[in-house]
């Protein structure tokens, strides 16, 4: 009789648990800006998207960010955010990028025309999962950004929306070059300290220091990098790392650009940063 008491106190406990995640998921609303309708991309979007399907997958990656990162309490992640906004608009450049500080995702249209395949709804979910992890991410002032776009790479990763060309185990030149390459360095830290990255992103919540991952894992980060290297025999090349850092430097300069006033003036002007507003 107690054993059974027991397992109905704690069903009870698991289902209070639930209702207050779903609860913390109905506080932050999801809205989508299409301005891009005339557009081949933008008519794609309508098509084989569609802003329901959007809304959706918003609040889905948030869901798994949340989990993944163990933000589980309202009082773990940022407190700020009432909701979360979507523009798609007709830009080229960088296929969508977050503005974490406006609670802001832009995804560009005319990747989505040139988008080669079918399957555009799976390429706009695995974008969703990355930007996402920029809305809710900890990254203090000084943080590396290929730190910061490795953990969003690294949301992919484990959510299994990672390209068939994500880069594989041991590659990359250095532990900060940011996407895959840092993501698969991040794995590896995860399976020496499970749940690395989720304490990691809880030590960055208000400043940054090289000295976590020795904190983290008893090892300084230029060892791990090396034992890492060393454990994947060195795969990994120099024109790719060229490469890498130069999509980590324009996504910076992409997200400087879509964000400077005469962007916001023509790109954003229903609601304008991270809390509701009337109208």
């Amino acid at each position: 009789m107690k054993a059974m008491a027991h397992q109905l106190f704690h069903h009870f406990l698991s289902s209070l648990l639930s209702l207050a995640a779903l609860h913390g998921v109905a506080a932050v609303e999801f809205d989508v800006f299409h301005n891009a309708g005339s557009t081949p991309g933008g008519i794609r979007f309508d098509h084989e998207i569609g802003v329901p399907f959007a809304k959706q997958v918003m609040e889905t990656t948030t869901n798994f960010v949340w989990k993944l990162l163990e933000e589980n309490r309202p009082e773990d992640r940022r407190t700020d955010v009432q909701v979360v906004h979507m523009i798609v608009d007709d830009y080229t450049g960088a296929a969508a990028i977050a503005y974490g500080g406006a609670c802001t995702i832009n995804v560009s249209a005319v990747y989505l025309q040139e988008y080669e395949g079918n399957d555009v709804r799976w390429s706009f979910t695995s974008l969703m999962y990355h930007e996402m992890t920029h809305i809710w991410q900890w990254y203090p002032a000084g943080t590396p950004a290929g730190l910061i776009e490795g953990i969003a790479d690294y949301t992919t990763l484990r959510a299994n929306y990672s390209s068939p060309w994500f880069a594989k185990p041991g590659s990359g030149e250095r532990w900060d070059e940011g996407y895959g390459p840092t993501a698969r360095f991040l794995e590896y830290c995860d399976g020496l300290r499970p749940g690395f990255v989720a304490a990691l992103n809880r030590k960055m919540r208000y400043e940054w220091s090289l000295n976590y991952f020795a904190e983290l894992t008893g090892k300084p980060v230029d060892q791990l990098w090396r034992e890492y290297k060393e454990k994947y025999g060195g795969v990994g090349g120099r024109r790719r790392g060229e490469k890498i850092r130069k999509l980590v430097e324009d996504a910076g300069n992409q997200r400087e650009w879509l964000w400077r006033d005469e962007y916001k003036a023509r790109s954003y002007a229903v609601r304008s940063g991270c809390q509701l507003t009337n109208g």
